[in-house]
């Protein structure tokens, strides 16, 4: 359990430094942006390694909390829909990026509120409860600060169309295949 607390304290934390300490941020990309990008990816990768690891021995024994009814699933599944075409609206910009304003974070809390849902174990709880409250946090912090640009495709009518098939046909696959192969569970 150690490994996944501090997995998620290590990507967490550097997630989150534009929430509580933006100016410190800025002062080292100021510096060199490079040396920034550098350093949140191998911290975020370290925290990313930490929580595979923590989460899969956590998962060996694991500690029921609560047994979420079947039904549950299909609900998790309807949640999880979107989630793909949410997460890549910010390099697809066109109208669902528009409604939705801070679509990657909307996708962030999709998914982990629909593996709340579906799953009810000690690690389940930590991972996916750390993931929505980080992405509530952040998007509520985004309502004081100016959001970044992001690099992606020009906007266009076009994108959303494009966006709806490629988030689906990633959801097809994880749901179908990916899943399995990744996690070691069959979502249906």
């Amino acid at each position: 359990m150690l490994q996944l607390l501090i997995g998620i304290a290590l990507f967490f934390g550097m997630h989150s430094v534009s929430i509580v300490a933006e100016p410190m941020r800025d002062r080292f990309v100021a510096r060199s942006e490079q040396g920034w990008k550098a350093f949140y990816a191998l911290v975020s990768l370290v925290g990313i390694v930490l929580i595979v690891r923590g989460y899969a021995d956590l998962r060996q024994t694991p500690t029921l909390l609560y047994v979420p009814p079947v039904w549950l699933r299909h609900v998790a599944s309807v949640l999880l829909l979107p989630v793909f075409v949410l997460f890549l609206a910010p390099y697809f910009p066109g109208k669902i990026k528009t409604a939705t304003k801070h679509p990657q974070l909307a996708a962030v809390k999709l998914w982990a509120l629909a593996h709340l849902l579906a799953n009810g174990t000690l690690a389940d709880v930590l991972l996916f409860g750390s993931f929505l409250v980080w992405a509530a946090a952040d998007r509520v912090s985004m309502k004081r600060r100016v959001a970044r640009p992001i690099a992606g495709a020009p906007e266009s009518k076009a994108n959303d169309i494009i966006l709806v098939v490629i988030g689906l046909l990633i959801y097809a696959a994880f749901v179908f295949w990916l899943h399995e192969i990744l996690m070691g569970r069959r979502p249906f």
